[in-house]
């Protein structure tokens, strides 16, 4: 097997592959494929082979499609790197990686300079530093296409670290070709779908609707940032019928617009649990929402939940797609009877073969991979997720681990000890909060400056509290459940040190308006202008790009950044604990990735 673009350009050449809303221009499958070409023959000239690992630290842009068809084409292993990560997160993740070249943008190559030490870096713009070479000067090499086979590692994709530390989750060729029939024959395919990407694509939530996409035949539409109301308006603009989403990007597009555009089928919401409040507003206003359920380590959707049932149960994330198998096991390690909680335990083909160097073995039983999340099966087979065996935070649809969170604020001079749980958020779900024990004269700022330097914007603590101690239990351990009320109750005003106000959590990045004019190198034969203001019949042949005259009326911010809806780009899903598509906000790229409790940026996903 081919990489699946090349056989669906042979197949399909003249069809509609790809909107980029940055530019309004189309591409057909024979556009697309060429594109893709001089894509790879560029990561050839700059030194990549089969089999290497090529990290990127990009938007998500016409660009950034392209190098995941490029990866497949040369047998490349991809490793989407979160750009939203500081250089300490970002240098720490490519430390257990073996990375031929890592690619970036004149945004992330402050980033990757200070993260690589021994890679070679390439921009796609023109490099700020000597040592970074061009992507776009090098000549394409002459390039054949690899033959894959189902076992071989298509990405390396990082969970979000729900139960700890981040781990390098191995996705195969068969993962993805399994995740994208099993979805199918849930959500159904019709040959006009397409496909928003609004997900990060560092989750596997907004990686899947690329690949599905070209299996199917079908179009996506890509824009790099995310704006709850340009969103909105994108759905009626390009006749979108399928969006992967997480809760808080899902709720503020119908706080700016109302409703959802009727060109909708399906609304794949992962990322997080979408509270009954949110199902019934989807319900009123004819909402086509699937909640789902997935994971980086299933390289997407584990179940789904059509709207009916979603309806009828708001808990639900409905039951296991085709060939993947649920089982809950309870405290005795055996499996649960319908209706009693346990540890839901996946196994099938879209199951990741494991972690990269052989980490995180204990993720995986008999019965297959534990996933860290506790739920029930009902009588009628469909799953609901209760809650986490750890106390991991959700915040727009990203993953939060407290105890590196504590790390960071413990290595600040003046803090003593610190304990960090989630708080309850009517925008992101959860937001993070901490309580320090340090000097009285202790504040927000110092505090706040020094996470910032070490963590991402969506992991620093929103509200800190300072006490002379932490409540512990007879055994010495941390009482998190007085923790949690501490920071709840304490409404003394000298007892909390600031509520740190950050856009936080969006699932997705914080790009800015310069990535809308970032472009590919041009395929051999050049776009071509559409006289005309609307775009032509679909049922005509699309020329290998085309240009659109009219403008997009710019109702968004832009992103405004990872993790929060508008500094969004969600996740995966987050399919962290949900697949809203495996994958978080950006305004919510929400998102995305599972076992590592990461979810995809799907519907029920933590990617």
């Amino acid at each position: 097997m081919r990489d699946w673009l090349s056989h669906r350009a042979a197949a399909t050449p003249d069809d509609l592959a790809v909107i980029d809303a940055d530019t309004d221009t189309r591409w057909s499958y024979s556009g697309l494929d060429a594109a893709v070409d001089e894509t790879a023959g560029r990561l050839t000239s700059l030194g990549v082979d089969a089999g290497d690992q090529v990290g990127t630290l990009l938007p998500r842009t016409f660009l950034g499609v392209c190098l995941f068809h490029a990866a497949q084409r040369l047998g490349v292993t991809l490793v989407p790197l979160n750009h939203r990560l500081t250089a300490d997160e970002l240098g720490a993740q490519i430390d257990q990686l073996d990375l031929t070249l890592v690619v970036c943008d004149i945004d992330t190559e402050p980033t990757a300079v200070e993260a690589v030490e021994e890679v070679p870096i390439a921009s796609v713009d023109d490099p700020q530093w000597a040592a970074v070479k061009s992507f776009k000067d090098v000549e394409p090499a002459a390039i054949e296409p690899v033959d894959w086979e189902r076992d071989d590692p298509q990405l390396i994709v990082f969970t979000s670290g729900s139960t700890g530390r981040p781990k390098p989750v191995v996705v195969t060729m068969g993962n993805l070709r399994a995740s994208a029939i099993a979805s199918a024959f849930r959500l159904g395919v019709d040959p006009d779908d397409r496909w928003l990407l609004t997900l990060s694509l560092y989750h596997v939530g907004g990686i899947a609707p690329i690949f599905r996409s070209t299996l199917y035949g079908t179009a996506i539409v890509v824009r790099s940032g995310f704006d709850s109301g340009q969103a909105a308006d994108d759905l009626d603009r390009y006749d979108v019928t399928v969006v992967s989403l997480v809760p808080t990007m899902l709720r503020g597009m119908l706080d700016r617009r109302g409703t959802l555009s009727d060109s909708l089928r399906v609304v794949l919401l992962g990322g997080a649990p979408a509270d009954e409040s949110l199902i019934q507003r989807c319900e009123n206003y004819s909402v086509p929402v699937h909640p789902t359920y997935g994971m980086t380590e299933t390289a997407s959707q584990v179940a789904t939940a059509r709207p009916a049932e979603a309806f009828d149960d708001a808990e639900t994330v409905g039951r296991p797609l085709l060939w993947t198998d649920v089982t809950v096991l309870g405290e005795d390690g055996e499996p649960a009877a319908a209706g009693e909680l346990g540890e839901l335990v996946v196994s099938g083909p879209t199951v990741t073969p494991g972690y990269y160097g052989d980490r995180g073995d204990d993720a995986f039983c008999a019965s297959g991979l534990r996933t860290g999340d506790v739920g029930y099966r009902a009588e009628d087979g469909s799953l609901c997720v209760v809650n986490r065996l750890d106390d991991r935070i959700t915040s727009g649809g990203e993953t939060i681990d407290p105890g590196e969170v504590v790390s960071v604020l413990e290595s600040h001079e003046a803090i003593e000890a610190a304990a960090v749980v989630g708080l309850p958020d009517e925008k992101w779900g959860e937001r993070v909060a901490a309580l320090v024990v340090g000097p009285e004269e202790l504040t927000a700022d110092p505090i706040d400056s020094h996470c910032r330097d070490h963590l991402a914007g969506f992991k620093c603590p929103r509200t800190i509290v300072v006490n002379d101690e932490l409540p512990r239990t007879a055994s010495g351990s941390i009482d998190r459940p007085a923790v949690r009320e501490t920071l709840t109750t304490a409404d003394d005003a000298a007892a909390v040190v600031e509520s740190v106000d950050a856009e936080t959590t969006s699932s997705s990045n914080d790009e800015t308006a310069t990535a809308a004019n970032r472009r590919p190198p041009p395929p051999s034969s050049p776009a071509e202008k559409n006289s005309s203001p609307s775009s032509p019949p679909d049922s005509e042949p699309i020329p290998d790009a085309e240009s659109i005259d009219d403008e997009i009326s710019d109702t968004s911010d832009d992103d405004a950044g990872d993790g929060a809806v508008d500094d969004n780009d969600i996740g995966d899903d987050a399919a962290d604990g949900n697949d809203a598509g495996d994958d978080a906000v950006d305004d919510s790229d929400g998102g995305g990735d599972a076992v590592d409790g990461d979810r995809c940026c799907q519907p029920c996903c933590r990617c």
